[in-house]
């Protein structure tokens, strides 16, 4: 949780400033995925949100900065799709500032129908 809590809290710009507590409590509420390098350190991390039945929220992915343009993003997107579909979930849901490049090769679009979609954000800008 070392690496995760670090790369969460000072660098990944969604969630700058969440506390090492905010960041063990989602991901103890959440399903959460990692890569691993052959001689077992961290490479990446994310987390699915659902309710096993309808929804998952596909969010908090953060590949190390040396191990970026690999294709582990696109893998941790395609798990995320693939966990869906063995619970029978269909809709995966994400949002990002930057990497819409990485998530439509996991089949990923822009939201269908945005008029429908409603937010409450409170948190400070990025």
């Amino acid at each position: 949780m070392d690496h995760v809590a670090r790369w969460i809290t000072t660098d990944a710009y969604w969630a700058k400033g969440r506390t090492r507590e905010v960041v063990e409590r989602s991901f103890a509420n959440s399903v959460p995925v990692g890569v691993y390098t052959p001689d077992g350190r961290q490479a990446a991390v994310a987390r699915v949100v659902s309710d096993y039945a309808t929804f998952v929220w596909f969010c908090d992915v953060y590949v190390d900065p040396s191990h970026r343009g690999r294709g582990l993003g696109t893998m941790l997107a395609n798990w995320s799709v693939e966990w869906a579909e063995r619970h029978g979930i269909k809709r995966v849901m994400l949002a990002t500032l930057d990497a819409h490049g990485v998530y439509t090769k996991a089949g990923f679009a822009p939201i269908g129908h945005p008029e429908r979609w409603m937010e409450i954000d409170n948190r400070p800008p990025f």
